[in-house]
Order: C-alpha cells, then structure tokens, then sequence
C-alpha cells in the first residue's frame, strides 16, 4: 500500500523474523481503544512512507540501533486501505490482534454505509473468484456401505517383556519379507507397534508423477491402481474406508490399517512450487505403506502386551503368537544377533565444509532479500558399513546408542528406513471426538552429567533465537489445522522444555477438535485431510 502510493521500500539493516516488539501507536484509526501491543514479527523488508503524502502512518517499532524507527501500521486517507506490518494473528501477540480486525471492520461498514454501498448475499460462484468459506471442509468424503471389521484382541501383563526379541520371533531377519516396528524406545513415547505379515498383508507403492499405484500382495506379481482422475489422498481416504473397524481395545492407537512412509516431495501437490527430479536415479518411492491386518502392540506403560487380527476366526494366530511371546526372555535378554556395531569400522562422509558454508550464505542472503523467513540447511551424511551387518543389526545399534520416543525399522521394499527421533510430527486419534495433537521441536541441548533442567530452560527458553523458531513453526501449525477445523485450535504448551534420554527439548503442543456437528465417518476420514494439508511439515 505504501509503495503503491509513493512509499519506499527498504531492507531492515536487522531483520525481524518471530521476534516480539512494542508498538507504539497513536490510538486513533485502527488502534482506537487499543492499548499496550507487543506484537510478532515476520519481515526482512520494511516501508518508508516519506513521498506517500496520502498514506496516514499510525504505529511503529523503535528497533533502536538496530533499525531505527519502523512503519507497523498505516492508513489510506481517503480510500477503504488500512495495513499493519506485524502479525496479529501470531500466538505471541498481546494487544493489537483481535481490536484491530474488529476496527478495521467497523472502518469499513462505515465507509461502505457513507457511499450507500451494502452488501449482497454470497452466492456459491463467487468461490471460483475468492476461494471457499473457511474452514475448506471437504465437500464429499468417500462413503461405504462394507461391514466393518471387527478387532480380534488377546491381552496380557508382560512388564519386562523385550521388544527386539519379539521381533525375531517374529522373524525381524527374514530379509525378503516386509516388516515394520514403530518403538517407543524411551519416555515420554508410550506405545510399541509391531506389524506381522499375514496372506493379505498387501503393500502399495506411488510416485507422485504417476497417474496410477502399485499393490504387491503376498510376494505376487504387482498389480496396477488407476487412480482415475483422483489423488492420492482421495484413493487413500476410500480405501480405508472400506476398512473401518470396531471392538478394539479403546486406549490401543493401532489396530490394523496402513503403515510405511510418505517421501517430503509428495507435499508438492499442495504447493505452488516446482520441486526438482530425484537425483542419481533413487528407487525410493514417494509413498510406500503396507496394509496390516496382524499386529503386537506394547503397552511400556502398563506393561501389557495386545495381539491384535483383522482377519475374521483368527483365533489359532493369535494363540500360537501368545505361546511364543510368552516363552520369551526379560527384558534384559541379549538379543540373537549382535546389536552392537561399535567395534565394526564404519567409514563416514561428512558434507564439504566449504559448500556447506557457502550454502549457509546463501541462506542468510534468502533472510535479508525477504524470499524466506526461516529456512532449515540441510545435507547429507554417509555411513558406510560393512555388508555383513544387517539393517535389523544396525537398528538395534541406533535404539542401544540413541533410545528415542519415536524410533522406527521399516522395510518395506525397496527402501529400509531406520529411526531414532524425539518427536512426533502429528496424531489423530479415532472418532468419536478426534483430536488433532502436533508436537514441534526446535531446540536442543545434549544431556550431560553437570547441566541441569534449569540451565537447559536458560539455554533454549532464554534464547532469542530457539524461541524465534519454535514460534515460527507453531504460528504454521496453527494456520494449517485452522484450514481443516476451524475455530477449535488452541496451544497446549509454547516452548516448554522436556527431558529425554539424551537431551533436552524444547516442545509446543498444538492441538485441534473436530467441529461437533461431523460426524464419526466424517472424523475418521478428516484424518488423511489433516495430514494431507499439514505436510510440509513445518
């Protein structure tokens, strides 16, 4: 606005990314009745109104040194045009959010009734002009009319049972078959998943250039999916569908149903972004889930043990994998193999420092220009080691040295993919009632035998810089799930500092009801929308 009417625009010498600031105002126009505002930034550029004689300046941020004095709000004199600079929307901003909506609305209406201008009723072809009313609910969910699954359950108390001997009985090293364990291997994580194969355990594998998919089941010839006009999401969502089911244990997060791995690029379908072709000919598919109908879900909490089928009169499985889950060890049994890689050379390629230092440049010179707020570097780091170690060995190397909350071993041809994260990108438990619950993590700080809690909560929560980007993501977050759920999104926790195995954490909790009036059918299917409209994640 003030560049259109002869404003300038500048580079701050200092940029302003989820840093809080006063504004100072002039109480008048926007700011009516408005009092104290320390209110979010996110800018790298900023407006100077001199040579804007019809631009009326109404708040600003004294940066000091850094700055100077920096345009925050601003007003057209004579035309319905009003802006501010900082984000009222932002969580962190206090004064000078909701008041100046609501002024800038009433400024409006008036300069509409003054010019005998009114409003129309909406009319639904005005959705192709300005988009549709918010929150964008899908218009039509896959519906059927299948019987639903019933959950065939056997439970058990096994405290010190061992995950990775369950694993092995559940034959971990037969290499050619898919096997997935997604491992609370350490607190505050709470459950452990272990998928086991059955005759229809089927895998589906997409590449987001393709119009069609791939299922394998039980070691057959692949078989090709149209998706026929569809995406992925849409084929996803049906195909679940079919497949509800009922009679579970309620506090289990996993009965059966689809697990595996969604590649970063399959977001670019919710982007205006051109991502580039996979380099050097990688095999790894965009999506590759196996469908599940036998599991063993660990309880570290309760120390109970659930085996789980989806198959109907599967009663004889289900017995024959209690008698063997019993006849295990402790928990302090030492596994088949030799989990322990240490004493095995590994050979490892760090990136070059000098690109790696230019790429962080070229970052900072993004920041300065405005094209980014927050960009996260990264780069590749190869382990190599010797063939006569299996990815389960190596796996068991990770969890040893590493225990994390959200740990992984997935094989699901042809990718292995091994994990030993502190967090946990997105939940959806299951209807009725389904919440939506996003944990981002920025900020780190090793455990060590001298450092205590408070001088991790100094290190993190008294950094400028830790708090910046943990807000940053948080304000994404919430945007995201207000696009599926409206009103009901609410911060849980803003930069609380939890410990874990080998570090301290800095944790926002984020979370979002389902509106009331969606049905459970409806709940259950806003999952895949939820997660289709968070990713990127953030």
């Amino acid at each position: 606005m003030c560049i259109e009417f002869g404003g300038t625009l500048k580079r701050l010498d200092v940029v302003k990314h989820g840093q809080i600031s006063e504004i100072i105002h002039n109480s008048n126009n926007l700011f009516e009745g408005v009092g104290s505002v320390h209110a979010v930034r996110y800018h790298s550029l900023h407006a100077d109104p001199h040579g804007a004689d019809d631009i009326e300046p109404l708040a600003w941020a004294d940066d000091g040194l850094e700055n100077g004095r920096v345009l925050m709000g601003a007003a057209h004199k004579h035309r319905p045009f009003w802006g501010v600079q900082y984000h009222p929307e932002s969580v962190r901003t206090e004064g000078g959010g909701i008041d100046v909506v609501r002024n800038f609305w009433t400024a409006a209406q008036r300069w509409n009734s003054d010019r005998r201008r009114f409003t129309k009723p909406w009319n639904v072809s005005l959705n192709a002009t300005f988009g549709s009313p918010w929150p964008k609910l899908p218009s039509s969910l896959p519906t059927s009319t299948s019987a639903r699954l019933s959950v065939l359950t056997e439970s058990m108390e096994l405290p010190s049972v061992n995950v990775a001997q369950i694993c092995e009985t559940l034959k971990v090293h037969d290499e050619s078959s898919p096997f997935v364990l997604l491992e609370s291997a350490a607190a505050p994580g709470r459950f452990s998943i272990l998928t086991c194969s059955s005759p229809g355990s089927t895998q589906f594998v997409y590449n987001r250039r393709d119009d069609f998919l791939t299922s394998t089941t039980d070691g057959k010839e692949p078989v090709r999916i149209q998706l026929s006009n569809r995406d992925i999401w849409s084929w996803l969502a049906t195909f679940m569908s079919a497949r509800r089911a009922t009679g579970g244990t309620s506090s289990v997060p996993f009965w059966g149903g689809l697990v595996g791995i969604l590649g970063y690029e399959l977001a670019a379908q919710n982007l205006d972004v051109q991502i580039l072709d996979k380099q050097n000919g990688t095999p790894h598919p965009d999506v590759n889930l196996l469908y599940v109908e036998r599991s063993v879900v660990l309880d570290h909490q309760s120390g109970t043990v659930y085996i789980q089928s989806l198959i109907p009169d599967d009663q004889a499985w289900i017995a024959t994998t209690r008698a063997q889950i019993c006849s295990l060890g402790t928990a302090d049994a030492i596994c088949s193999e030799n989990d322990d890689l240490t004493e095995q050379k590994a050979r490892v390629f760090i990136p070059d420092k000098a690109s790696y230092l230019s790429g962080i440049q070229r970052c900072i010179d993004f920041l300065h220009s405005g094209d980014s707020y927050e960009l996260c570097l990264t780069a590749q780091t190869r382990v190599q080691v010797p063939r006569s170690a299996s990815s389960w060995s190596r796996y068991n190397a990770l969890r040893k040295k590493n225990p994390a909350p959200y740990s992984a071993y997935i094989r699901l041809s042809p990718t292995t993919f091994l994990s030993s994260s502190p967090e946990r990108f997105l939940s959806y438990s299951a209807p009725p009632h389904s919440l939506c619950q996003l944990r981002p993590i920025k900020g780190t700080v090793p455990k060590t035998v001298c450092k205590t809690r408070a001088q991790a909560e100094e290190a993190l929560v008294g950094s400028t810089k830790e708090v910046a980007e943990n807000l940053m993501i948080v304000d994404l977050i919430r945007h995201d799930l207000h696009g599926v759920v409206g009103d009901h999104v609410e911060v849980k926790q803003f930069c609380g500092v939890e410990e874990y195995k080998t570090v301290w954490q800095m944790v926002s909790v984020i979370e979002g009801q389902l509106p009331e009036t969606c049905s459970p059918e409806s709940q259950q299917q806003l999952g895949w929308e939820v997660l289709r409209r968070s990713l990127p994640p953030g």
